[in-house]
């Protein structure tokens, strides 16, 4: 056969798969969702994506007279915004999208190409699960795949995007991966079914009910972004790229900022009320700081009494923390804890400073708190920020109470630079808390009780709740004006962004799960 005729006979191949799918794709379309291919497309810079493995066909007994090429998974690279990205799709008009020997070790092989290349890898989920004529071999092809998505943890970005079915051990693998994207009406992640949950437990459940976008960005806290359609997730991908470095040996990306460094923050003194006990929004505290008052909130739905997210300082890339006063009154409980620990491992494994706002009153109390372990959780955020070896800059904004302090990046585990604003509270408990333990026999024996304990609230603030006291022994910084924030954020980041602290000769260490 002649150079012409196997040209021509590739093109006929292509032209034939292309006739096979049209159908298909009709059918995907008709359930509200994009095909694998349109899918890469759409997340990936115009016409920047190669295809691997395009000719392989399946193994799986009793389907040799369907073989279509590339099985039931589309794999490759390109770029997003002109970086770098290793992309795999599951083509759900394939077999359901089932993943069998070949799926798994087209996967797999570009899992092991990313590593290589220091490269981010995106998977696109939409499958009906393991291939079942295949046993035991699907279910190697899983764990083939969760393995390396262990060794790939810290190395490289691992992002997941549910744009269809994700069930029993398929959920693993996005569950291993920093963040996943969900989209309303099409995404469903559960380990279990309706129909296995109604024969053994009788409990009537729907699938968005389930495991839908909704359930898992507002209760389980399993997924990081929640999207209306398919193309505004992609967009969601493409964006959190822009703060995140190709590998941890690199630096996030910078991207330069109309935003002046020494711009004053106008107006933020009056975001805080002139009571302590009242709520407001810390996201206008962080939007009045941060390069063009922008932040990419992440997990935004769920734990809301702690806000974590990125954002830019003088066009460098940073990841924010901060209680949230207006939920919960911005205290500790097991799932904020969680939720930003994992969020500053994720910032320190890929260089990324941390920038922590604070305003705690403490942990929730409560014996559903205990019950479900905040002391074990609580640990968690307290060794993440103590592990942490990035950059760490921190303002207290107003409550600092108890153990809460220390958790919230303060000074004693080894943040680079702590301020504080003059409203600051910083002390072992609450005024109201303290007076009651200091003079519960004084205000029993009192004419007024209640007037005495004002008193005494006043006095005690007066006199500990400040930040001049922590300031006087080295723990804060500087006390700093809230229209400074921002100009004093920089220049400590500029300062702090060639930090090297080396750590303990150590396999790893055994922070509390």
């Amino acid at each position: 056969m002649s150079v012409e005729d196997k040209i021509r006979r590739l093109g006929e191949l292509q032209r034939s798969a292309e006739s096979a799918k049209a159908a298909e794709a009709k059918r995907q379309h008709a359930k509200g969702k994009l095909t694998a291919r349109e899918r890469i497309h759409m997340l990936l810079d115009e016409s920047s994506f190669t295809e691997l493995d395009a000719f392989v066909v399946h193994r799986t007994p009793g389907l040799e007279s369907r073989r279509p090429e590339g099985d039931a998974v589309i794999t490759g690279f390109g770029t997003i915004d002109g970086r770098r990205v290793f992309v795999f799709s599951q083509d759900f008009t394939v077999f359901g999208g089932s993943l069998g020997e070949v799926v798994a070790e087209k996967i797999v092989k570009l899992v092991d190409l990313a590593l290589k290349m220091g490269a981010p890898i995106i998977g696109i989920n939409d499958s009906g699960g393991a291939r079942i004529q295949e046993g035991v071999v699907a279910l190697g092809g899983y764990a083939e795949i969760f393995w390396r998505n262990t060794q790939a943890s810290g190395v490289i970005p691992q992002l997941s995007v549910i744009a269809g079915p994700c069930a029993g051990g398929a959920v693993y693998s996005p569950a291993i991966t920093d963040f996943t994207f969900m989209v309303e009406d099409i995404s469903y992640m559960f380990i279990t079914g309706p129909e296995v949950i109604r024969a053994v437990t009788g409990e009537e459940v729907t699938f968005e009910q389930l495991g839908g976008a909704a359930t898992h960005n507002q209760k389980s806290g399993v997924a990081h972004f929640e999207a209306p359609d398919e193309a505004t997730a992609y967009e969601q991908v493409r964006a959190l790229l822009s703060f995140i470095p190709p590998n941890n040996l690199e630096d996030p990306p910078y991207y330069p900022s109309g935003d002046p460094p020494d711009r004053a923050c106008e107006g933020i003194e009056g975001i805080l009320p002139d009571s302590p006990s009242r709520p407001y929004d810390v996201m206008d505290v962080i939007r009045a700081v941060v390069d063009d008052g922008e932040l990419l909130e992440v997990q935004a739905g769920w734990a809301q009494n702690i806000v974590v997210g990125f954002a830019r300082l003088a066009g460098y890339a940073v990841g924010v923390i901060g209680n949230q006063p207006k939920v919960l009154a911005g205290t500790l409980d097991i799932n904020a804890s969680t939720k930003a620990a994992r969020f500053v491992r994720f910032c320190d494994a890929f260089n990324i400073p941390l920038l922590t706002f604070v305003d705690v009153p403490g942990f929730l109390p409560g014996t559903n708190q205990e019950y479900g372990g905040i002391i074990r959780h609580g640990a968690k955020l307290l060794y993440a920020y103590a592990e942490a070896t990035v950059p760490k800059l921190t303002v207290i904004l107003r409550k600092a109470y108890g153990g809460a302090y220390d958790v919230m990046c303060s000074k004693h585990i080894r943040a680079d630079f702590n301020y504080a604003w003059p409203t600051a509270e910083i002390a072992v408990m609450g005024p109201e808390a303290a007076v009651r333990v200091l003079h519960r026999r004084r205000i029993a024996e009192a004419d007024d009780p209640e007037a005495l304990t004002r008193q005494l609230i006043e006095e005690y603030r007066a006199e500990f709740a400040d930040p001049y006291h922590a300031a006087a022994r080295g723990y804060v910084d500087s006390v700093i004006e809230p229209c400074d924030t921002r100009r004093v954020l920089v220049h400590s980041l500029e300062m702090a962004r060639g930090k090297r602290e080396p750590t303990p000769p150590r396999k790893h260490g055994n922070i509390p799960l």
